[in-house]
């Protein structure tokens, strides 16, 4: 696979769906934002075509195009991808977990919570962003889809509970469609159960709605804390789909992958690894209450 500068880019209505819920919308946002990267087996005329954003990864075309390792740089990534793509991932990778996800779209209008004695919810602005640079260093996934603390606090798209001098939890689109906004949250885990989630994503799709979007939201099939938090916010589940978390580039001895020659990578450890659990309540990269 290639890198493509945005204007090597071929007509994108042909490769990805507009207007698309959850994961699928990355496809308008890395145009839109900047941020992310775009991927093809060749510049003229692709016949495989990919796009990557903070650890995620939709792939669109036709497989039998790619070399054995040409998706190998997209390692420790999560893929949505038809399965015809699934004997060019396995052969790239030593390893390939499924991990069932739920998308959820919202549907009933749900009044916000008051916050509790000391704290301010209120939108994110530019300023705000030494303040989301401070949260523990394990929720960098949580404005990886925006660049950086810096960006997210910039695009105006995030919604925060604040206490005297500190981000408590935020809410914030994380992939911004043309029609949905799939959106992530963050508590910080001495401030969980006060309900500050739910009055941060609340004020966010009013916000979204506002705009005449629709947020949506994915999470795990087995994150009960993000399920939860999803339907108590007017979530209803819209679909059920598989993305699969790429471990390390197969390595090749002999013909073989992986380190066993004359084995496939794909026969020898497809699905052989339980899908490791994500970090408390929903998000993206760790589910941090989604």
């Amino acid at each position: 696979m290639i890198e493509l500068a945005p204007d090597q880019l071929p007509p994108l209505a042909r490769w990805f769906a507009a207007g698309s819920p959850g994961t699928a919308a990355l496809a308008e946002h890395v145009p839109a934002s900047g941020t992310g990267r775009w991927w093809a087996d060749r510049a003229h005329a692709p016949r495989t075509l990919a796009v990557a954003c903070a650890g995620h990864v939709l792939l669109r075309g036709d497989p039998s195009a790619l070399a054995p390792d040409a998706l190998a740089v997209f390692d420790a990534h999560y893929v949505q991808a038809p399965s015809c793509f699934l004997p060019a991932l396995g052969s790239a990778f030593d390893r390939i977990v499924p991990w069932e996800r739920m998308l959820y779209v919202h549907q009933v209008p749900v009044a916000a919570p008051r916050p509790p004695c000391g704290v301010t919810v209120r939108r994110l602005v530019a300023a705000d962003a030494p303040a989301l640079a401070a949260l523990a260093p394990d929720t960098a996934w949580l404005h990886a889809s925006w660049g950086g603390p810096a960006g997210l606090a910039a695009s105006g798209l995030g919604w925060a509970a604040f206490g005297a001098d500190e981000i408590l939890a935020v809410a914030c689109t994380y992939f911004h469609g043309t029609t949905y906004e799939d959106i992530a949250c963050y508590t910080a885990p001495a401030h969980r159960r006060r309900r500050l989630a739910l009055a941060c994503v609340t004020a966010l799709c009013q916000d979204i709605a506002g705009r005449g979007h629709t947020p949506s939201w994915t999470c795990s099939r087995d994150n009960r804390p993000s399920r939860l938090l999803a339907w108590t916010a007017g979530f209803r589940l819209a679909h059920e789909y598989v993305h699969y978390l790429t471990g390390k580039p197969a390595r090749r001895d002999g013909g073989g992958t992986s380190g066993h020659p004359g084995h496939s990578a794909a026969a020898a450890t497809f699905g052989d690894t339980k899908a490791p659990q994500r970090r408390t309540p929903r998000s993206r990269g760790p589910d941090s209450v989604r």
